[in-house]
């Protein structure tokens, strides 16, 4: 039996039925078991360190013909829909998590490996493609665009308990934030089957697209924002909706007015991200949700669509090209786009290590599927070859090489985890705070917090007990604090807290200001 499309397809028969009620309470409970797989998946990559991307395609192709069930799905024009789609889900909630502080001082480095630094990947990686697989120059030059994008979602999924340089962190967030698009442009370009433009016309349009897609995003987001801050919707839950719905928005438009849509996304989710929204908590909430269920959705589809036993084939090929992307390719285009940027060699080491692929890839190898151009299906299964077995090397050996690096180490303080609720008819917020094993705040008195005028703590949860605690009170590593904050200083306690966190009790004489 294979599925296609709306209808289920019986071999015997020849022909296409649609649905029965049965039939769709069947898929949907079918549907329902792996994505509950998929949660407990999570759990399992959390523990063990590798990308959870890897246990949803495990799923998927468990799930395809050459697997447990059997089922048959060839069609790559759906998934590249759906890829897309997801993909847009993706960057939106990827824009709304991006703190703009933190990436701001990085940006110049991000764009510079957004542009030149895929310039040299894809040219270096092609080159090794025809020179040491054989693989003719349009089928190289591609596959080397495919692989040029990196996944934040599979970096810092195994770098989550790694304290990192915020710079180092920016520049990779900003990054696989930027990449997508001028990737996804230059493979839709070279995915045809007309004779490749000039480069000079080739990037002159990608530029363009670009300033049109960032105008669009940066437009709508602005606009988005200031019609939700004064604009009262009846019900908190509407919110996260018209958040999302805004950032889809900048997508649609960018991509009708011929610009490139994922950058407008992003850029528009990171306005909205950073623009103090009403009820954000639940809108974050609500997006990091969406984006988990459109990462498993992907690549559980994407799993479905690859062939096992046709990879055989070309498993060398892939392993020969991710071995000069990844050690030839990504390292060079680091340290050329870099050049002008003062950044030690040990942080341009782990970026060039922290280049992990992920959805993009594969989604992008659908890319020339769809087109027809001869070799396509090479490409996609040397792409797919490539992401699994590059993620499965450095993906557990990233915190191991940040701890090489004595980046990220244990002298570091670990940042604190803050949260923040509104609490908007008593013009407040209620900030919930986690103590990390590594900060500075253990052993601190709560007077010595030196909350500005406006800010207390007025809970204490340790150990599963919560009390109201004195000004003598220590804090320890573990603890939760719940503090009141008035809007006015809401910022400041904030950053007092985090400073702290840093620098201990002497946080503001040390010059730690979070």
């Amino acid at each position: 039996m294979s599925f296609a499309g709306g209808t289920i397809r019986h071999a015997h028969e020849g022909k296409d039925r649609p649905l029965t009620v049965h039939q769709l309470n069947a898929l949907l409970l079918v549907c329902s078991l792996v994505l509950l797989i998929a949660v407990v998946a999570v759990r399992i990559s959390s523990r063990s360190g590798l990308p959870s991307l890897l246990l949803y395609l495990g799923i998927g192709v468990a799930l395809g013909q050459d697997g447990i069930f059997a089922v048959e799905f060839d069609n790559a024009e759906l998934t590249q829909v759906i890829g897309y789609a997801a993909l847009v889900v993706i960057l939106a909630e990827g824009g709304l998590g991006t703190k703009w502080k933190e990436i701001r001082p990085a940006l110049p480095a991000a764009a510079m490996l957004s542009t030149v630094g895929i310039a040299v990947s894809v040219g270096v990686t092609a080159a090794g493609a025809h020179y040491l697989v054989g693989l003719e120059w349009r089928q190289a030059l591609v596959i080397g665009a495919v692989v040029s994008s990196t996944d934040a979602a599979a970096v810092f999924s195994v770098l989550r308990r790694v304290p990192l340089p915020s710079r180092t962190t920016g520049v990779l967030e900003a990054e696989s934030g930027f990449n997508d698009a001028p990737v996804v442009i230059l493979v839709i370009a070279l995915s045809t089957t007309e004779p490749v433009e000039a480069w000079y016309i080739l990037i002159g349009k990608i530029l363009l697209q670009l300033a049109i897609g960032a105008a669009i995003g940066l437009a709508i987001g602005w606009l988005g924002a200031l019609g939700l801050r004064h604009v009262a919707l009846p019900a908190s839950g509407l919110y996260p909706i018209a958040v999302m719905a805004i950032a889809v928005t900048a997508y649609a438009v960018g991509a009708l007015a011929h610009g490139s849509g994922f950058l407008a996304v992003y850029l528009a989710a990171m306005v909205l991200g950073n623009s103090r929204l009403p009820h954000w908590p639940a809108t974050r909430g609500f997006a990091d949700g969406v984006g988990w269920i459109a990462q498993i959705g992907m690549f559980v589809l994407l799993g479905l669509l690859v062939t096992p036993h046709e990879l055989v084939r070309d498993f060398w090929p892939a392993v020969v090209i991710g071995l000069v992307l990844t050690m030839a390719a990504r390292p060079l285009s680091v340290v050329l786009s870099l050049l002008p940027f003062r950044i030690p060699w040990r942080e341009k080491t782990l970026m060039s290590w922290a280049g992990l692929r992920g959805a993009v890839p594969i989604i992008l190898a659908t890319i020339p599927l769809v087109s027809g151009i001869e070799g396509s299906e090479r490409i996609f299964n040397i792409v797919f070859v490539l992401v699994v077995v590059y993620t499965l090397i450095q993906g557990p050996t990233l915190p191991w090489m940040a701890r090489a690096l004595k980046l990220g180490n244990g002298s570091e303080a670990a940042d604190l985890g803050i949260e923040s609720a509104p609490l908007e008819r008593l013009r407040g917020h209620l900030l919930s705070v986690a103590i990390p094993e590594k900060s500075r705040m253990h052993g601190v008195e709560v007077g010595e917090l030196r909350l500005p005028a406006g800010a207390a703590v007025t809970l204490v949860v340790r150990e599963g007990k919560s009390f109201v605690p004195s000004p003598t009170t220590v804090l320890r590593r573990g603890d939760e604090l719940l503090v009141v904050a008035t809007d006015p200083v809401r910022d400041a306690t904030e950053a007092r807290l985090r400073a702290v966190g840093q620098g201990g009790k002497l946080a503001g004489w040390l010059g730690t200001r979070g």
